[in-house]
């Protein structure tokens, strides 16, 4: 099973290209994020003619998060963090075919000591105390979305720019992202792929993906009993290549056996 995580960056403008990608990939489960679309213009109509379908939880003009199951049930929906006052939709979870799904939207944080950045801290210590409790209940789990954390210095383009005091790779977000790992989560593009320079989100700005001036900020984690069956990971730069695309590309990781 293909599971696949992609920032469309406003599902009203991205539609045909994640339709495209969806009949040229056939992934079985993707989450999206930043659909930015109320729950009653979800587009699930036009996805079920595709096969697939979908849960979601949505809000006008930001954020949006959505899992969507080719040809297979979608089970046991939670939205948002339990015990997280939270208007900002940015979490859904389900169960596909056994399988734990966590779809995340992780907050940006804007700068290193604003108070965005002390919300995206908090966040993710109110994931983490989530997710702790979760992966009792769901041992075989994959979790997946735009981090906004580049986890280390080979997922950036500069190192130099991109330092410790810098928001997606401050020292206080990566420690943030190795605490959630120490769960018993691993980076299923790095079970596979050493090298430095893949990245899955770039700047619409100076040409930032021509030249490759990336961040790979989008990952999918798998949990400790599913570690054995990551076949494959990867990244699919192919869309962003496209007319009007997301600034990210789809992350993705297959299960076998």
């Amino acid at each position: 099973m293909k599971i696949a995580s992609w920032n469309v960056n406003s599902l009203n403008v991205r539609l045909p290209h994640l339709e495209q990608w969806l009949r040229d990939a056939g992934p079985g489960v993707v989450g999206i994020q930043e659909t930015k679309l109320e729950d009653a213009r979800f587009p699930d109509d036009a996805l079920a003619a595709l096969g697939y379908r979908s849960v979601f939880s949505g809000q006008k003009t930001y954020n949006g998060v959505a899992i969507l199951a080719r040809d297979r049930a979608i089970e046991d929906v939670q939205a948002g963090i339990p015990g997280f006052e939270d208007e900002q939709k940015r979490v859904i979870a389900a169960t596909v075919e056994g399988v734990r799904i966590v779809n995340l939207y992780v907050v940006n944080g804007q700068d290193v000591g604003t108070d965005k950045y002390a919300y995206k801290l908090r966040w993710l210590d109110a994931v983490h105390g989530w997710l702790a409790e979760e992966l009792q209940r769901h041992p075989r789990m994959v979790v997946l979305g735009d981090f906004n954390i580049a986890p280390e210095d080979r997922d950036v383009h500069d190192p130099l720019v991109w330092n410790d005091e810098h928001i997606l790779t401050s020292t206080a977000e990566r420690a943030a992202l190795k605490r959630l790992q120490a769960l018993g989560l691993h980076d299923a593009f790095r079970l596979h792929n050493d090298e430095a320079g893949i990245f899955s989100w770039w700047d619409y700005r100076a040409a930032g993906f021509r030249r490759n001036l990336g961040l790979r900020i989008d990952l999918t984690l798998v949990s400790d009993a599913l570690r054995a069956q990551a076949a494959e990971s990867g990244i699919d730069r192919e869309p962003r290549t496209w007319e009007r695309p997301s600034d990210h590309a789809p992350a993705w990781v297959a299960l076998g056996g």
